[in-house]
């Protein structure tokens, strides 16, 4: 992850950015940049968006989105989580435009290039943010961790997976997911 600008900038300074097919998130004012993710980062994506979409969706729940989706947290925060989901009664934050505020869940597929990125910086943001749950998806290892948003404003590890156990998340009551599922064979 590199800082490519320097003043501190707003949301609408980053929409006025031209469309390079880079992915830009804007943290406290600063632009970071992701190199395209590497073709496992995007099987396990779209794996567990397939998974979750159709449990969502089955059962009425919300939506679920993949990134590019910016999530606004104010005028100089905004990121792209790899995937995220929204509760059916929190319709009302889902623009034509973006997500306005914290969404349910968000989930990070960690690359060689962004697992630092992923685990600290935007960690702090989802927190401060209030994300409830967070998941972090890792095609290398083939594991997976959640973590709560805990009363103190800090995420606790409530599970760490490996792909032969399966999931099971307090956002998705009656999910019962094979982890290995999510990752490419």
């Amino acid at each position: 992850m590199v800082t490519i600008v320097d003043p501190k900038l707003t949301y609408e300074d980053l929409r006025k950015m031209p469309d390079d097919g880079k992915r830009y998130e804007l943290i406290d004012g600063e632009v970071f940049m992701s190199p395209a993710p590497r073709t496992r980062h995007q099987l396990t994506v779209g794996n567990t968006y397939f998974a979750l979409r159709s449990f969502v969706e089955e059962h009425g729940l919300g939506q679920v989105f993949l990134a590019p989706t910016d999530v606004v947290f104010g005028e100089r925060t905004a990121v792209q989580p790899d995937l995220l989901f929204i509760r059916k009664g929190r319709a009302s934050i889902v623009t034509e435009l973006n997500i306005q505020g914290a969404p349910d869940l968000a989930i990070e597929v960690l690359s060689p290039g962004n697992r630092a990125f992923d685990r600290e910086t935007k960690l702090q943001v989802y927190a401060r943010a209030g994300v409830e749950e967070l998941w972090y998806l890792d095609p290398e290892t083939r594991q997976m961790e959640i973590l709560e948003l805990g009363a103190d404003g800090r995420y606790v590890l409530v599970s760490s997976l490996s792909d032969k156990q399966t999931l099971m998340s307090k956002t998705f009551p009656g999910l019962s997911l094979p982890v290995g599922s999510l990752f490419p064979a």
